[in-house]
């Protein structure tokens, strides 16, 4: 039963539903994350590599034939995470051309040299195969002291297109009055999560806030105008058009 709950919780971290209102304080990022992630996961097939891939949350969305993960290689992370395979943060341990498409989720932010670290992915892509990435634009500090930056549509289409990348597809999440109410229960689970370490504790505590604050913004959103000046995260598809 416990393992049974454990599940649930867990998968209402990345893909929030009915449920995820009541115990996700990152329901809006999360939701918005997972429904552009599945709607363009149909232009990734064949090898896929996640890069970053933490506890591989996307892995079912998409038709592949084989899906490796690798992560940086850290006592945490090759305790915590799923990867298949584990890096120095530089080199991609695979040959050129390995890979039919790649997907990366939150992780740009976290890399200091991000022209270094897309000229690997264009590496081991095979020409006209696709990359799939997002990255935050409004967001708090976090992974504290590894959060570097935060990108701009216009700052992600330069680099990307300096590292062998043509932009196929561009996505703003959460670019309504949501935005405001997911930076508010944020902000709240943070005070709290400061005070207490208990993960538990901390939910049942902001459960109440937490629910009106996300019922509040889904009501608001769908009756305010959007801002796509002012949105949580960037989804790009892109496809690689030369190499680097």
């Amino acid at each position: 039963m416990i393992e049974k709950l454990k599940k649930i919780f867990n998968e209402e971290q990345f893909n929030p539903r009915i449920l995820g209102i009541f115990i996700n304080p990152f329901y809006f990022a999360r939701k918005g994350l997972y429904k552009n992630i599945s709607e363009l996961a149909k232009n990734l097939n064949g090898r896929i590599l996640d890069v970053g891939c933490g506890q591989k949350p996307y892995e079912k969305l998409f038709d592949y034939k084989e899906y490796i993960g690798i992560e940086i290689d850290t006592p945490e992370n090759r305790k915590n995470k799923k990867a298949d395979y584990f890096y120095d943060g530089k080199v991609i341990p695979f040959p050129n051309d390995s890979f039919d498409c790649v997907i990366t989720t939150e992780v740009l932010e976290h890399v200091f040299y991000p022209n270094e670290f897309l000229k690997e992915i264009n590496r081991v892509t095979k020409m006209g195969g696709f990359l799939l990435i997002t990255v935050p634009f409004v967001w708090d500090e976090h992974e504290q002291p590894f959060d570097y930056a935060r990108y701009t549509s216009f700052g992600l289409k330069h680099l990307l297109n300096i590292s062998g990348f043509e932009i196929i597809e561009h996505r703003k999440s959460n670019n309504g009055i949501e935005l405001i109410f997911q930076l508010l229960n944020s902000y709240i689970y943070k005070v709290i999560r400061n005070r207490n370490k208990n993960t538990f504790v901390n939910l049942l505590i902001m459960l109440l806030p937490m629910a009106s604050i996300n019922i509040l913004g889904l009501i608001l959103s769908l009756i305010l105008p959007k801002n796509n000046d002012l949105y949580l995260d960037n989804i790009i598809l892109a496809k690689k058009v030369k190499n680097v």
